[in-house]
C-alpha cells in the first residue's frame, strides 16, 4: 500500500480524527496538506507544524497552512495554494468540524433550548457548509485529471438520532452529499464516500464516558478504534484500485481495516458496528452473555444496525429519551 507521489489535503488535521487521517497518509508516503488554526513550533503538540513535521518523520511530506474554514476566502487560497505548489490534488479528507465543543455542552438539551447560533451554525458552518466549499475547489482540480478521492468524515449520527438535531443533520447531509456528488462526478473519474469510523478515543468520547452508563461503556469498548487506524483505513481505501466500486457510498473504517488486515497503534483491530455477533455482545445484558457467541459473525445493514445502537447510547442525558 503506497501513496508515493499522491497529494491530499486533510482538513482540520490538528487533533482527533483528522490527526491519525494525516498520520495514515503520511505512512504510506502521500504529501499531506494539514490545516488548522492552531501554529507555533513543530515540537508543539496540537499544532499543524507538529503536525506536518510528525508526517515528515513517517516517510511522508507535511505541510502545515493556517486556515480559518469559517471565512470562504482562506478555502479558496488555500486550493490556489495547493495548485501553485503541487500542481494536482489527489485526496481531500473533509473533516474539520468546530462543533465538538458546542455538542458537548448542548447534547443534554433539546434543540429549542439552545439560540440557533449556538448549536446550528458552531456545528454545520465549520463542517458541512465548509467542507462543500472545499469539495467544490477539490472537484475542479481532480475533473480535470479525471482522477481524486473526496472522503466526508461522518458518522452514524447520519442514519439516526445521535447527540442534537444539528448535530444528525449535518451527518445526514454529509453522506447525501457524498451520494449526490458522486452522481455527478462518476464519469469523469472522481470517487466520492462518506467515511464513517468506529467510537474514536477524542476528546468528545471522554465527556460522554464521564456519565455513560455500562451499556454505553461496553459499546464504546467493543467498537473503539484509534485515530490512526482510521487514518490507516483511509490510505489504504485510497491506493485500493477497486475504490471506485463503493463511490456513492457509506464505507466504515472498521470494514476497511478486516479487508486490508490493519491495526491501530494499540495493534488491534476492532469489529464492525455491521457486525451481528459483536452487535450483540455489545448490547446484550451481561446475564444473557453467552448465548450470544451462537450469533454468527454475519454483515448486517446499516439501517438494521441504527436500530439496536440507538435505543442503548443515545439518549439525552436527563431526559428520559427513547428513540421511537
Amino acid at each position: 500500500m503506497s501513496l508515493t507521489g499522491k497529494v491530499a489535503l486533510v482538513t482540520g488535521a490538528t487533533r482527533g480524527v483528522g490527526n491519525g487521517i494525516a498520520r495514515g497518509l503520511g505512512e504510506a508516503g502521500a504529501t499531506v496538506y494539514v490545516t488548522g488554526r492552531s501554529t507555533g513550533e513543530k515540537t508543539e503538540p496540537g499544532t499543524i507544524q507538529s503536525v506536518a513535521a510528525e508526517i515528515d518523520s513517517l516517510g511522508g511530506k507535511g505541510i502545515a497552512v493556517r486556515c480559518d474554514h469559517s471565512v470562504d476566502a482562506d478555502i479558496r487560497m488555500l486550493f490556489e495554494q495547493i495548485a501553485d505548489e503541487a500542481g494536482r490534488l489527489d485526496i481531500l479528507v473533509n473533516n474539520v468540524h468546530s462543533g465538538i465543543p458546542a455538542t458537548a455542552e448542548t447534547f443534554a438539551r433539546y434543540f429549542w433550548e439552545s439560540e440557533p447560533e449556538e448549536d446550528w451554525d458552531l456545528i454545520n458552518r465549520v463542517g458541512l457548509r465548509s467542507h462543500y466549499i472545499a469539495s467544490v475547489y477539490a472537484a475542479r482540480l481532480m475533473v480535470q485529471r479525471r482522477s481524486g478521492l473526496i472522503v466526508n468524515v461522518s458518522s452514524m449520527g447520519g442514519l439516526a438520532y445521535m447527540f442534537t438535531a444539528p448535530y444528525g443533520v449535518g451527518k445526514g447531509a454529509m453522506d447525501r452529499m457524498a451520494i449526490d456528488m458522486a452522481a455527478e462526478l462518476r464519469n469523469f473519474g472522481v470517487t466520492v464516500v462518506a467515511l464513517w469510523p468506529g467510537f474514536v478515543t477524542t476528546e468528545f468520547t471522554r465527556i460522554l464516558l464521564r456519565d455513560a452508563s455500562p451499556t454505553v461503556r461496553t459499546l464504546l469498548a467493543t467498537f473503539h478504534e484509534t485515530p490512526l487506524l482510521t487514518g490507516r483505513a483511509v490510505a489504504a481505501f485510497a491506493a485500493d484500485p477497486n475504490m471506485a466500486r463503493k463511490t456513492g457510498k457509506r464505507v466504515l473504517t472498521a470494514d476497511i481495516a478486516r479487508k486490508h488486515r490493519l491495526t491501530g497503534e494499540d495493534g488491534k483491530r476492532p469489529p464492525s458496528l455491521r457486525n451481528l455477533s459483536a452487535l450483540m455482545r455489545a448490547i446484550v445484558p451481561a446475564s444473557m452473555g453467552p448465548a450470544t457467541y451462537l450469533i454468527p459473525p454475519i454483515p448486517i445493514p446499516l439501517w438494521l444496525v441504527a436500530k439496536f445502537v440507538p435505543r442503548h447510547s443515545l439518549r439525552l442525558k436527563g431526559k428520559g429519551y427513547r428513540p421511537t
